[in-house]
């Protein structure tokens, strides 16, 4: 499957953010979206979501792709975890086709296992981050779309989480947008000017 990007442009109260924009991603591939804050990286990765409406240009699925939406893992730039639930559950809640065990069993690859069970608004800002990491890569899903995964995450932290994420991509593309691209060289690197 190849995500196409077509000639995509977005403003906001008259200030463009994407102009004429385009990009094919394809699977097997990693994409790394940088640039300053508010060039344009949230909105685009919004845009191939279909949760936000470009002004121009589209978004296709080319190739034999069985669903008619993009089937993603996606970590948001805020959490979205449920602040009562513990990251088990979190992770969990997110499919019908996911296990609470093998679900504990990857959360234990990031987290300290006495931190898995308890309420996630008892974990750190770090560790709720490493929770939507995992609970995106638990989806099974052809594509991992990551708005700032790494954020707030640290020296062998970070680089821990980005192996996790490169591991868990398998055949399908990662679409990561941040600022720091920091352990990110592994992808095509993409710099939006805004």
């Amino acid at each position: 499957m190849i995500i196409e990007v077509k000639d995509i442009s977005k403003a906001f109260n008259g200030q463009k953010i994407l102009d004429d924009f385009n990009i094919n991603i394809e699977d097997e591939h990693s994409y790394i979206f940088t640039g300053e804050s508010g060039c344009g990286k949230t909105t685009l990765l919004r845009i191939i979501l279909g949760l936000e409406t470009p002004d121009a240009g589209k978004v296709t699925l080319l190739g034999d792709y069985k669903y008619p939406y993009i089937n993603a893992g996606v970590v948001f730039q805020e959490d979205r975890l449920c602040d009562s639930f513990s990251a088990v559950t979190n992770c969990a809640l997110v499919s019908k086709k996911v296990f609470k065990q093998t679900v504990r069993e990857e959360l234990c690859k990031l987290l300290p296992e006495d931190r898995v069970d308890i309420p996630v608004k008892e974990l750190t800002p770090a560790e709720r981050r490493l929770v939507c990491i995992v609970r995106a890569c638990c989806i099974p899903s052809d594509v991992l779309i990551m708005d700032e995964p790494f954020e707030g995450l640290s020296g062998d932290v970070r680089s821990k989480a980005i192996s996790f994420v490169r591991d868990k991509m398998g055949s399908g593309s990662l679409v990561i947008a941040a600022r720091d691209t920091t352990g990110l060289e592994f992808g095509r690197i993409v710099t939006l000017l805004g």
